[in-house]
């Protein structure tokens, strides 16, 4: 039977062997005893490279590079291999908007207020980012790069996005991997510097006819201890080894277009997707089989430069260190606001702490914080009478029927059980080197105290310290929203109250029964037709 090694980073444990990295502490999570100096200077560059974001959505590491057989992915290995990979590399965020959000504004999602998933989407409830403030592909546009996202934005912020990308105006769909878009960005800007993102299916797909891709046998996974044994999550844990496949041929055909083009020797990739796969306890929660993602960067023009700490890294790296090394290896000053850092500085700064949040999730409110620490997972539920298995976007999903009839049918392990019990703990401590799924908590361990100590006092620090946005309730144009996009699924006390305050609103449209909330004077509403095509997309996909 095969060993899944999944999201476990003992696969790469030989590996390892090879580099040894110190890890560091988050500067803005951290005592000012434990602070140290972030060295994102800027050398000048004299051929600026071309930047490319080769973005997945919903992937584990669960690759050839990262030590796992189960498939083949010959492209990845070789993109490991001539480049850099980063084995512990958290996302700041377990789903893609919120994610996304921090990764194109190089700063945390909860300092912006962005983080709620799916928010800021209508014509009456909008937020902006503050004035002066440059997302990442604007400082490109700002250095004279040619900008472009093919596939999806999925941002949590208002924004005129030919500001973002001009190259093309890529009018952007819900799901996307180069979807619909007949720019043909590497003919077009192949002597022109670009900094480009390429949105990849990854986790999300789900048809692998004429894409030869071989049958994964269930029956030989090997799954993790909090699923139940059964047929339809064996499928669904099979079936996530074959979109590595898919995400596999699909870095083949874009490096062959690179080469084509003769761009490959000076651009830079980053190969990385925005969190964990689709499961329960994966995707939208805060264990590593959620924030933990691969990431790979490679630049043949710059292999001197991005070998000088090693070609196998385990340092500690927050995904919003991705938009910071990008802006540095173009030679573009990353700004003190941004919370990433440049990962091949010449004087690198250790990580010893990665910090991720988890708030409302669709229709599903909530609110928790995670410190991840080289040994450790620290995680803060602030709703602990909220159960895991509260009403959520999977509940039709054929392995999550199967679970909960498993449950019902009293026969799952308590550890399996636990998903459904009617609280979560208030916190929650694990030692990931021992415990890497996650299932055993050390929170009332005395020989762990004062390990909690220290990882709750970061959170504490950095909360108060980024002002984290998630401490203040939704309001109810926000919560409008989310009732409009996901209508009766919302079953929140939030959702509840507003019908309750607001019996006039039921069965209006948010943009009826609130005026439409003004653009500011220094980001006036884009007068092209596509702005309002992106504005409703999401609301239309879930009606």
């Amino acid at each position: 039977m095969k060993e899944i090694r999944s999201f476990i980073n003992k696969r790469v444990i030989s590996k390892l062997s090879l580099v040894i990295m110190i890890s560091g502490s988050l500067l803005s999570g951290c005592s000012s005893s434990e602070q140290v100096a972030i060295d994102n200077s800027q050398s000048e560059v004299k051929n600026p490279p071309n930047i490319l974001w080769i973005y997945m959505e919903d992937q584990n590491p669960w690759n050839n590079a990262w030590g796992d057989d189960t498939v083949d992915t010959p492209n990845i290995q070789k993109l490991a291999d001539s480049g850099v990979m980063f084995t512990q590399v958290y996302q700041p965020a377990p789903v893609c908007s919120a994610s996304r959000s921090a990764l194109v504004t190089g700063q945390y999602q909860t300092t912006l207020n962005l983080q709620d998933h799916r928010s800021f989407r209508s014509g009456y409830n909008k937020q902006f980012l503050p004035e002066g403030y440059k997302t990442v592909p604007e400082l490109f546009v700002e250095a004279g790069y040619q900008t472009f996202n093919i596939g999806k934005d999925d941002y949590n912020f208002s924004y005129d996005r030919s500001r973002l990308y001009n190259a093309h105006d890529g009018i952007a769909g819900f799901q996307g991997a180069q979807d619909g878009s007949d720019f043909n960005w590497a003919s077009k800007l192949k002597n022109k510097p670009f900094f480009g993102q390429l949105q990849l299916k990854g986790g999300k797909h789900t048809h692998f006819e004429g894409k030869n891709v071989p049958e994964v046998d269930p029956n030989e996974m090997t799954l993790p201890p909090y699923y139940v044994d059964a047929p339809a999550t064996r499928k669904e844990w099979a079936k996530h080894y074959k979109t590595q496949v898919v995400s596999d041929i699909e870095l083949a055909e874009i490096i062959d277009t690179l080469k084509a083009n003769n761009l490959l020797e000076n651009t830079a990739i980053f190969w990385f997707s925005d969190h964990g796969m689709g499961m329960l306890r994966h995707k939208q929660d805060l264990y590593d089989g959620g924030l933990n993602v691969p990431l790979i960067v490679n630049w043949p023009a710059g292999e001197q430069r991005l070998n000088q700490h090693g070609k196998v890294r385990a340092d500690l790296v927050s995904g919003l260190d991705i938009p910071a090394t990008s802006l540095a290896l173009a030679g573009i000053d990353v700004p003190e606001s941004y919370d990433g850092r440049n990962l091949f500085a010449d004087k690198l700064a250790p990580r010893k702490y990665v910090i991720s949040a988890k708030d409302r999730m669709d229709f599903s409110f909530d609110r928790a914080r995670t410190v991840r620490s080289e040994n450790f997972r620290y995680i803060r539920n602030f709703h602990p009478e909220i159960p895991r298995s509260q009403p959520q976007f999977r509940d039709k999903k054929p392995f999550s029927i199967e679970f909960k009839q498993a449950f019902e049918a009293g026969t799952l392990t308590p550890v399996q059980a636990e998903y459904f019990a009617a609280t979560k703990p208030a916190e929650e401590l694990y030692d990931t080197a021992n415990d890497p799924h996650q299932i055993n908590n050390l929170v009332d361990n005395p020989d762990y105290s004062k390990v909690l100590k220290e990882h709750r006092q970061v959170l504490l620090d950095w909360i108060a310290k980024t002002d984290d946005k998630g401490a203040y309730p939704e309001s109810d144009r926000a919560i409008k929203e989310t009732i409009d996009l996901w209508g009766k699924k919302c079953v929140s006390w939030q959702c509840d109250s507003f019908r309750k305050r607001h019996p006039d609103a039921e069965g209006v449209k948010g943009d009826d029964y609130y005026d439409k909330m003004p653009w500011p004077d220094y980001m006036p509403k884009p007068k092209k037709p596509y702005y309002d095509k992106i504005e409703q997309i999401y609301r239309k996909s879930f009606q």
